[in-house]
This record gives structure tokens, sequence and C-alpha cells, in this order.
């Protein structure tokens, strides 16, 4: 997806600096059938990144939601080119050169929209943490499993598409280190189940707070 931004980002700046030169020097303006040829473009690139964005949705994708932002830039380029020439129709001579500047205005729309789609990519490059709700949904899902007095401590990180947990469970101090290993299990293969890409889960199984705080005090 990283690349699909940078990609975005070097049309951008192509585009900018043709829509540049084009500007300083006279030409006639675009033949009127070009206007005919875009509107497919737009119209057609536009239900495909409607359909693409909604499957990244789907799978929770970064790669698919940016090849949907390449096709809304493809729409977003062609849709300037449309007012531009429509305007250079209308307006006539003198007004020639209205697509190279329509071209420049999506150039730095283009700019907007691949530095969007770079920032997630960075972030899960960089193992960005997925959010508040998917903490919470883990913490749930944990305190549930039979066995489970408390959470104590839980981490997610994000890796492309899968989450890692790292996660601290509380149990009664008197189980055996087999019957603690189990529910340790048991949380393992619950959030696996439950929690939508989650692969990798480390449980640590540790002694409830309250019932150690009382042998201390005895």
């Amino acid at each position: 997806s990283d690349l699909v931004s940078l990609m975005i980002l070097a049309a951008a700046a192509g585009i900018a600096v043709e829509s540049l030169r084009e500007i300083r020097t006279p030409h006639h303006a675009p033949a009127p059938w070009t206007l005919l040829v875009l509107a497919v473009v737009i119209v057609v690139k536009w239900a495909v990144a409607r359909r693409v964005e909604a499957a990244a949705h789907a799978v929770g994708s970064r790669a698919v939601e940016a090849d949907a932002g390449h096709h809304l830039s493809d729409a977003i380029t062609s849709a300037a080119a449309f007012v531009g020439i429509t305007i250079a129709l209308i307006g006539g001579p003198g007004w020639e050169a209205a697509d190279d500047y329509a071209a420049l205005l999506a150039a730095v729309v283009l700019v907007v929209n691949g530095v969007r789609l770079l920032a997630p990519a960075l972030g899960d490059l960089m193992d960005r943490h997925p959010g508040e709700a998917v903490l919470a949904e883990v913490r749930r899902v944990a305190a549930s499993v039979p066995g489970v007095r408390a959470i104590e401590k839980t981490s997610v990180r994000r890796s492309g598409m899968r989450y890692f947990v790292d996660i601290h469970v509380q149990v009664e101090g008197r189980m055996t280190l087999a019957e603690a290993h189990a529910i340790g299990g048991h949380v393992k293969a619950m959030l696996r189940a439950e929690v939508p890409r989650v692969t990798g889960v480390l449980v640590r199984s540790e002694e409830h707070t309250s019932e150690l705080q009382s042998r201390l005090h005895l």
C-alpha cells in the first residue's frame, strides 16, 4: 500500500510539472470529443473505487484500501480535466489553459490523497496500535474465560492485517501450574476465535491481586 501511495505522489508531481509547462506554452483548446471519453473514465473509476473500498473495509486491508485510493485518484484527475476542458471550450480564445489549471488543482488533491494513504501504511510498518476498540474487545473476551479473575495488562500491536496480543490474566492462587496453563490456553483459543485478525497471542498467568495481598497480610 505504501508503494501505491508513493506512485500517487509521483503522478501528482508529474502532473504538476506538465501543467506548469503547458500553462507557459500557448496551445489550442482540446477537442470536444475528449469530454465523452473523460465522462466514461470518471464513472468507471469512481464505481471501481467504491467497490474496492468496500472490499478493503470488509477484510481490513490497507493494501486494498490503497488500491481504492489509486482508482479514486484516476477519477479525480479525469474530473478535473473534464471541468478544465469544458471551461476552455465554453470560454473560447484566451481560455485554452483552463484544463492545465484544472490539472494543477488535481495534482494538489492527489498529493493530499497520497499522504492520507501513506500515513496508515507507515503506521502498519511500525507496528501501529490498532485502537482502543480492539483493545477493549480483547480484554472483554479474555475476561469471559472461566477461571480468569481479572485482566492486569494488555497490549495489542498491528502488523499488516494481523494483530498480536500480549495479555496478563489473574487466576486463583490455589490453582496448580497445569490448571493455570490450561486457562491460558483457553484464553488464547478464545481470542483467536472471537477477535478478527488476531493470530499471535502470548498469555501470562499470575495470581489474583486480592488473594496475594491477603496472604501477605497474614
